[in-house]
C-alpha cells in the first residue's frame, strides 16, 4: 500500500512517497520522470517523521549521511547505480565514467547517466554529485539550477 505526504523545503515542495511504511520516492515539483499524481496512493502527513526529521538536519547543515530504510524499485543495475550514489560523500562529486569504474563496466557511463536520472529517492540518494567527466553540471531531474544550488549547499557555499 502506498502513502504520500508534501513537505516544504528550501528547494521547493518535495513530495515523499512510501510503499507499506518504507519510502520508495521523494519528487521534486516539476521533476523529470516524476510518477503521476494518482500512483503516491493515500495522504498521510504522520508517516514522515523521520524523513523530515533528518531532511531538516541535512538543509541546516546538520546532517552529512542520511539513516533511513529505503525501498527502491528498479531494474538490477538501476539499484547497483543508486548504491553507487550513497557512496558518494557529502560535499563530492563522482563522475559517470567514475560510477562504471565503480561498477566494473567503464563502458557504461551512458547507462549509469539514465539509471541516474531515473533515482527515485533525489536528495537522500544523491544524484546531484554526479557531474560530467570534465566536472561540468549535466543533466539532473530536478533542473540544473537546483544541482547546483545542492552542490554549493554541500561545499559551504549557501546553507540555508
Amino acid at each position: 500500500m502506498k502513502q504520500h505526504s508534501v513537505i516544504d523545503s528550501p528547494y521547493g515542495l518535495l513530495t515523499l512517497v512510501a510503499d507499506d511504511g518504507v519510502l520508495c520516492g521523494l519528487y521534486m515539483t516539476d521533476q523529470r520522470h516524476r510518477p503521476a499524481e494518482d500512483t503516491f496512493g493515500t495522504f498521510d502527513d504522520t508517516l514522515f517523521a523521520e524523513v523530515e526529521e533528518q531532511l531538516q538536519a541535512y538543509f541546516a547543515g546538520e546532517l552529512k549521511e542520511f539513516s533511513l530504510e529505503l525501498r527502491l524499485h528498479g531494474t538490477p543495475f538501476q539499484r547497483s547505480v543508486w548504491e553507487q550514489l550513497v557512496r558518494i560523500p557529502y560535499g563530492e562529486t563522482r563522475s559517470y565514467g567514475q560510477l562504471a569504474d565503480a561498477l566494473g563496466n567503464p563502458n557504461a557511463s551512458r547507462a549509469v547517466g539514465l539509471a541516474n536520472g531515473k533515482n527515485p529517492v533525489s536528495i537522500i540518494v544523491p544524484c546531484h554529485r554526479v557531474v560530467g567527466a570534465d566536472g561540468s553540471l549535466t543533466g539532473y531531474g530536478g533542473g540544473i539550477a537546483r544541482k547546483q544550488r545542492l552542490l554549493d549547499f554541500e561545499r559551504g557555499a549557501g546553507l540555508f
